[in-house]
């Protein structure tokens, strides 16, 4: 879930509520607080916290809520991990340390660490392309062992490996790309982790709905329909930007604004999301 702020950069912690409720009421049955689409880098532990605590107290009866608990400094992630289980959350995701590449002892070491901080079931995160590091094959079969370590967001893009490693260690495995949810799913996964369900999440539920009853062509005819909202909230690699335009567009959000290295859509580039929205037919053209 994005994190919704005002236009001076505050977080607007009533918009996040509202968006919550809306995001479970359209089919969304759990929500990632604080990852990287919520602008983690850039929001602050108090702010963290109460967005949790506040989303917790809203939906946390009808949704899974997740908060993020990822750093590159292991410390800071425990203390993520502990600030988030005293807001409430049900459970934590632990996105590989970026920019340090480690080793693959040390990254899962730093898992093993976060996982030991709370109670809470662990969601590891494996995203080289912006953590420069991947979790090796056997690197998951040692954090499988953690009894609190209980499933996967896989954004790497390899849905082969993503079924071998499924089968051996018997985690939990979730697509971390939305164009990819439907092979991950015939490989083994069992949801997604999505930015686009931000304005799609009905289409999400449908075609999860018709692979899990073995309706193969409603599953790619699903897929189908939602690929121009896919692609309009993906394509430009500006996820937080452009899933924030869209709940705008959509009338759910109040503002786009984000905070810096990250920078609001253009007129232009917002534009080109409705037109993805409009193929979708989620918006009047």
């Amino acid at each position: 879930m994005v994190t919704p702020m005002t236009e001076d950069g505050d977080v607007d912690v009533a918009a996040g509520v509202r968006l919550a409720k809306w995001l479970v009421e359209r089919g969304n049955d759990g929500l990632v607080i604080n990852g990287t689409t919520g602008e983690s880098p850039t929001t602050h532990a108090p702010e963290k916290a109460e967005l949790v605590a506040a989303v917790v107290e809203a939906v946390g009866d009808d949704a899974y809520v997740v908060a993020g608990a990822g750093s590159n400094d292991t410390v800071h992630a425990v203390r993520m991990a502990e600030q988030a289980a005293e807001a409430g959350a049900h459970g934590l995701l632990v996105v590989s340390p970026y920019y340090s590449r480690p080793s693959q002892d040390g990254l899962a070491r730093h898992m093993q660490a976060v996982a030991d901080a709370t109670d809470l079931p662990v969601m590891l995160y494996d995203v080289p392309g912006r953590c420069g590091v991947r979790i090796a094959a056997d690197t998951y079969a040692r954090l499988a062992e953690h009894p609190k370590v209980v499933a996967v967001k896989d954004a790497t893009g390899d849905v082969v490996s993503a079924g071998r490693v499924q089968a051996r260690t018997g985690l939990a495995w979730y697509s971390g790309d939305d164009a990819m949810y439907l092979p991950m799913l015939a490989v083994g996964a069992v949801g997604v982790v999505s930015v686009a369900a931000h304005a799609v999440a009905p289409v999400f539920a449908e075609l999860t709905r018709a692979w899990d009853a073995g309706d193969q062509a409603g599953a790619l005819a699903a897929n189908r329909s939602m690929n121009p909202a896919v692609e309009a909230l993906n394509g430009a690699g500006m996820q937080a930007a452009a899933a924030k335009a869209a709940c705008q567009l959509l009338g759910v959000l109040p503002s786009r604004a984000t905070r810096l290295p990250i920078t609001p859509l253009t007129d232009d580039e917002v534009a080109a999301v409705r037109t993805g929205l409009v193929r979708a037919g989620l918006l009047e053209s």
